[in-house]
């Protein structure tokens, strides 16, 4: 009975043999179908990662753009407000309007435009009036003193596309004055986006929140000033979040692209970055091809020698091995990734974190784990860290993303970004946190240097006249609560004019640089401040400075720029450049009813004088109501 039993079995066994063949053949094809659709969409992931970073990177960009252009639009906001729309100011606005253009390649034209919508500076370039342009509208009619960002239109200077910035202005007593116009030239962003390498058939474009597109590559001419409002991206309520990715068929030829967009949180622009789907997908195609083909051959070869069930399961083992060794070089590959992935437990200790901790951290992750996930947090950005995890801890957020600096162990400190999400059990329940972090050090380093730039004059190197009247706001308030003097120096070249007319603009820059370095050298006091007023105007911030301190301050710059001997012979009688200085001080404690605009007016009321007395001299605020004194007999 044994042997009948077991020859039963073995005549069994070639059909337990067939049917073990037909299944792993079977579980073979399907785990590879699946692997090559999870590496179908593993691609798609990824080059949706790549365009969101791209999108986001070129949205700073178009912001930073934009805040450059505010910048120069507020100073002259602030000028024409304080100096009005003289024939004088406009000229040495112009002056200013030249040198930024000329220093910074993304700026396309200045202009200043008045009440009725007639240009003030010769930026226009045509004598028609601007009373019907969407931004002079909107100012016109709205008392809202914020940058307004309009549709891309045609300069009326070259007639190029570009996308304009304005500020309104008021009239001393609040009525509309006019608008300060700014514009960037969208071939600028355009040439800007070909540096991105987005695939073949890849596009990078900008458009206004409303669908008009403001800049695109490629084909910049042909797309600029265009409306895609009906678009999905700005139809679909689904869509109508800050940032996202979405899938659509082009509806110019029917191609399906993969596109990342991102909605700008300070201006009214959506940068979207695309890419054909077919394109991003045919190496993939060539390689699942390739792979698949061996597939089907090795099941074949199994197939044919499935009778020798031994050999099928050394087959079948073999096979089980090299899945284990792909799995684990996949994981390997996932571990060395550059962003440091860490899984945080309830106690807000360290459970898991990746290999690439050594490379943002400089630690371990052997050494870091069970350790607490907050010790390394600057004591400053402590709180908001603490407090966010605390709300994902409780449920409150299920997702948050925070900037803030941490310890590192071979550098002083770094900046990270680290985006939080919570883990939950089956139930529902919260067990911890998965917290993905980068260094971000670089990026807060260039955002750091575009401060700078943003308060720093081009030419000079001295503070620009943003950052001059933030400082004098601060200074004021400060000599107001220490009841301590506060001492100001306005500067101009003599005949300034006339030496860029006979040198040229070069020579006249030059002459700037060399009044920055005497001015830079003589407010040498931490608290002092040299500034470019405007043009060929200096200011000079003298804090804790009596009237007495800023004359011989004052007096120093003068020998200073008689001491450098450049040659000026329209400048007589000493033929060489020389200035005019009005210094002024006051103590804003017993300057009950004047704010500190009184102390600007007053030192430039003695540069006036100073012009008026035969130039290459000072006159100090004192001196010139003495003068007024003696004149009216009192």
């Amino acid at each position: 009975m044994d042997v009948t039993t077991h020859r039963a079995g073995l005549k069994r066994l070639p059909l337990r043999a067939a049917a073990f063949v037909a299944l792993a053949c079977t579980a073979i094809l399907g785990m590879s179908g699946w692997r090559e659709w999870s590496a179908r969409d593993s691609r798609l992931r990824s080059a949706e990662a790549e365009m969101a970073n791209v999108a986001r990177s070129l949205n700073q960009h178009a912001e930073d753009s934009l805040d450059l252009l505010d910048s120069g639009v507020v100073g002259v906001v602030s000028r024409l407000e304080m100096d009005g729309t003289d024939p004088v100011t406009i000229a040495k606005l112009n002056n200013v309007f030249e040198a930024r253009k000329k220093a910074i390649d993304r700026v396309h034209s200045f202009a200043v435009v008045d009440s009725q919508g007639k240009w003030l500076t010769p930026s226009g370039g045509t004598s028609s009036t601007l009373s019907d342009d969407e931004f002079f509208r909107y100012h016109q009619l709205s008392p809202r003193r914020e940058a307004f960002v309009g549709h891309p239109v045609k300069s009326l200077i070259d007639g190029v596309w570009v996308i304009t910035l304005s500020r309104r202005f008021n009239r001393p007593d609040g009525s509309f004055g006019g608008v300060v116009l700014a514009t960037m030239s969208a071939d600028y962003l355009s040439h800007f986006y070909q540096q991105f390498e987005i695939g073949r058939k890849g596009t990078i474009w900008l458009a206004h929140a409303d669908g008009m597109i403001m800049a695109r590559t490629p084909d910049n001419a042909m797309h600029v000033g265009r409306s895609i409002a009906d678009s999905a991206l700005f139809r679909d309520p689904g869509l109508q979040r800050p940032d996202g990715s979405y899938h659509f068929k082009s509806p110019v030829n029917g191609v399906e692209r993969v596109s990342f967009f991102k909605r700008s949180s300070r201006f009214p622009l959506v940068l979207v970055a695309t890419v054909e789907k077919e394109e991003l997908l045919a190496p993939w195609r060539a390689a699942a091809i390739s792979r698949m083909g061996f597939v089907f051959a090795l099941v074949l070869l199994i197939a044919i020698i499935g009778a020798v069930l031994v050999r099928q399961l050394q087959r079948g083992q073999r096979m089980a091995a090299a899945l284990v060794e792909k799995e684990a070089h996949f994981r390997l590959l996932a571990e060395g990734s550059s962003d440091m992935v860490t899984r945080i437990g309830l106690d807000e200790r360290v459970r898991y974190v990746s290999p690439s901790s050594i490379r943002v951290l400089g630690w371990r992750s052997s050494q870091l784990v069970g350790t607490p996930v907050l010790a390394g947090v600057n004591p400053e950005d402590l709180p908001e860290v603490q407090a966010i995890v605390d709300a994902i801890r409780r449920g409150e957020k299920e997702e948050a993303r925070i900037v803030y600096r941490n310890a590192h162990r071979r550098k002083s400190e770094v900046w990270l970004e680290s985006t939080m999400r919570v883990t939950r059990k089956v139930d529902g329940k919260i067990d911890g946190v998965v917290a993905i972090t980068r260094d971000v050090t670089e990026h807060k380093n260039l955002e750091n240097r575009l401060e700078t730039l943003a308060i720093e004059d081009a030419l000079t190197g001295l503070a620009n006249r943003r950052r001059f009247d933030e400082r004098l706001t601060e200074e004021w308030a400060r000599a107001y609560r220490d009841r301590s003097s506060l001492g100001l120096l306005m500067i101009d070249l003599d005949r300034f004019k006339s030496y860029n007319d006979q040198y040229g603009h070069p020579a006249g820059d030059e002459c700037l640089r060399i009044l920055g370095g005497i001015l830079a050298r003589e407010a040498h006091r931490t608290t002092d401040l040299a500034a470019r007023y405007g043009g060929e105007e200096f200011a000079v911030l003298l804090p804790n400075t009596d009237a007495a301190g800023c004359v011989r301050i004052g007096e120093r710059i003068l020998q200073a720029i008689r001491d450098a001997g450049i040659a000026h012979p329209s400048n007589l009688p000493s033929g060489h450049v020389t200035a005019s200085i009005g210094a002024t001080a006051c103590r804003p404690a017993l300057e009950r009813t004047a704010g500190q605009g009184s102390l600007v007016h007053a030192a430039d009321q003695a540069l006036y004088k100073a012009k008026q007395g035969g130039r290459d001299r000072l006159v100090a605020s004192g001196e010139l109501r003495n003068l007024m004194a003696v004149a009216s007999g009192r």
